[in-house]
C-alpha cells in the first residue's frame, strides 16, 4: 500500500533529525544583543535621540543606507534601550512604527499609526471615510491630550513620498510642523530610507526640517557579512551543521551582489530547510545554491501574484506582443481584453502603468530613436516567461491566455 505524500512528510519530519537549535534567529525581525560592525552607526542614532533621555524632543533624523545595512536593527534597538530608561519617569515615550511600502494608501499609513496610539474603535478612527487632514488632526489630539512624546519611525519612506504623490495631500508638511501646533507632548520623525536621492522629489519647505540630522549605513563587506553570518550561525543551528564552504558561498553571493546582510541570512535559512527536509547532516554549497534560486524565484512570482488584473493583462501584453514599443503593447492588451471580457483602458493610462511596473524591474524600457520619425520606447520582460505563467496560472479570468 502507498503511504500518503502528507504522510510521509510529516513522519519525516517527526522522526528526522533538525539542523536548527533556533531558527527565529534567522528571521529578519530578530534583534541581536550585539549588532556587529555598526558601532559607528548606533553612536550616531543614540547621540540624535539622547534629549529624549533629558525630557525633550529630538531633532527629527533621517536613516539612509541600501537594504539589509542594518538600518531598521539598530533604529529599533536604540529606541527600545531609551524606552526602557524612561518607563518609570514622568517622561510618557510612545513609539510608533509603521513600513511605508506595505501600505497601498497615506490613509491606510495615518491609521495605523493612530492605531497604535490608542485609537482602536471605528468611531474613534474609521478605515475609510475621513479626510487626511482629519486623521491627522485626531492623531495630534491623542497626542497633546495625553502629553506623550511620539516618536514616529516611518521605514522606507520614500515609499510615503509616492503615497503623497498620489493623494495630493503633503502629509510630510504636517508632520515636520505638528510641534508648532502641540501645546503639550511632542512629535519626533525618523525616516529610514533605501534611497538617498527621495528628498530631491521632497517639497524645498520640509526638506529643512525633516533632515535636521542624517546616518548613512554603508553596504556590508563580504567579510563583514561572514562574520554577521557566523554569530547567527552559533545560536540557530546545532554545532557543526553548516560546511564552511557554505558559509563563505553565502557571504561572497550576498556581499557582492548587495552588501545585504538580511538577504545573506535568509540565504543561510531557507539553505538549511532545504536541507533538512533532505535530511542531509550538514548545510553545503549545493544547498545555498538551490536557496538562492528558490529566493529568486519566489521574490518574482509574489511580485507577480500582487498585481490587479489590468497589470497582470499589460505584463502578458508585453510578453505577446508583436512588437515592443507603446503602440504595439497597447494593441496586444487591448487583444487580451477582448479574450477576457474586460473594459479596455486609455492608452494614456497604460502608458503610465509600463513605467510603473517598469520601477518595479520587472520589465526593462530602452529609448529608440527613429530618425525622421522621431523617438520611441520599447520594453522587454526581465523574467522568464514561464515563470510568468506559472504566476498567473491560479488567476481564473487569465487561464485562457496561458
Amino acid at each position: 500500500m502507498t503511504k500518503d505524500p502528507i504522510d510521509k512528510l510529516l513522519d519525516d519530519a517527526q522522526s528526522g533529525k533538525s539542523l536548527f537549535k533556533n531558527r527565529e534567529v534567522l528571521h529578519f525581525t530578530f534583534i541581536p544583543d550585539v549588532i556587529l560592525h555598526r558601532e559607528d552607526e548606533q553612536k550616531k542614532v543614540t547621540q540624535s535621540l539622547l534629549p529624549l533621555l533629558k525630557k525633550s524632543r529630538p531633532s527629527n533624523l533621517l536613516v539612509y543606507g541600501k537594504p539589509g545595512t542594518g538600518k531598521t536593527l539598530v533604529v529599533k534597538k536604540v529606541l527600545g534601550k531609551i524606552q526602557e530608561r524612561v518607563k518609570d519617569n514622568s517622561f510618557p515615550i510612545q513609539l510608533l512604527y509603521a513600513n511605508a511600502k506595505e501600505e497601498t494608501t497615506l490613509y491606510g499609513l495615518l491609521v495605523k499609526l493612530g492605531r497604535q496610539l490608542g485609537l482602536t474603535s471605528q468611531k474613534e478612527l474609521p478605515s475609510t471615510g475621513l479626510s487626511i487632514s482629519e486623521v491627522f488632526n485626531r492623531i495630534i489630539s491623542v497626542i497633546e491630550k495625553n502629553s506623550l512624546n511620539t516618536v514616529f519611525v516611518i521605514d522606507e519612506i520614500d515609499y510615503l513620498v509616492e503615497l503623497v504623490s498620489k493623494s495630493g495631500k503633503d502629509v510630510f508638511y504636517s508632520l515636520t510642523r505638528a510641534n508648532e501646533r502641540l501645546k503639550k507632548g511632542t512629535l519626533t520623525l525618523i525616516g529610514i530610507s533605501n534611497d538617498l536621492t527621495f528628498k530631491e522629489r521632497l517639497d524645498p519647505r520640509v526638506l529643512s526640517s525633516l533632515s535636521e540630522e542624517e546616518v548613512i549605513f554603508t553596504n556590508y563587506t563580504v567579510g563583514q557579512i561572514n562574520e554577521i553570518l557566523e554569530e547567527r550561525i552559533k545560536v540557530a543551528f546545532i554545532p557543526d551543521t553548516v560546511d564552511q564552504a557554505a558559509l563563505n558561498l553565502c557571504s561572497a553571493m550576498s556581499g557582492q551582489e548587495h552588501g545585504d546582510a538580511r538577504r545573506a541570512i535568509d540565504l543561510l535559512r531557507v539553505a538549511g530547510e532545504i536541507a533538512e527536509r533532505e535530511q542531509s547532516d550538514t548545510v553545503k554549497e549545493a544547498h545555498i545554491r538551490r536557496a538562492s534560486l528558490k529566493m529568486e524565484e519566489d521574490k518574482e512570482t509574489t511580485a507577480l501574484n500582487s498585481y490587479p488584473l489590468h497589470e497582470k493583462l499589460l505584463i502578458l501584453a508585453v510578453m505577446k506582443a508583436s512588437g515592443n514599443t507603446t503602440g504595439e503593447i497597447y494593441q496586444s492588451y487591448k487583444n487580451l481584453c477582448k479574450i477576457t471580457r474586460q473594459k479596455e483602458l486609455t492608452q494614456r493610462r497604460i502608458t503610465q502603468m509600463l513605467s510603473e511596473i517598469e520601477m518595479t524591474g520587472l520589465i526593462t524600457g530602452k529609448i529608440i530613436h527613429q530618425g525622421m520619425h522621431g523617438r520611441t520606447k520599447k520594453f522587454n520582460l526581465t523574467l522568464n516567461a514561464d515563470i510568468v505563467k506559472k504566476a498567473f496560472k491560479e488567476d481564473l479570468a487569465l487561464e485562457d491566455l496561458l
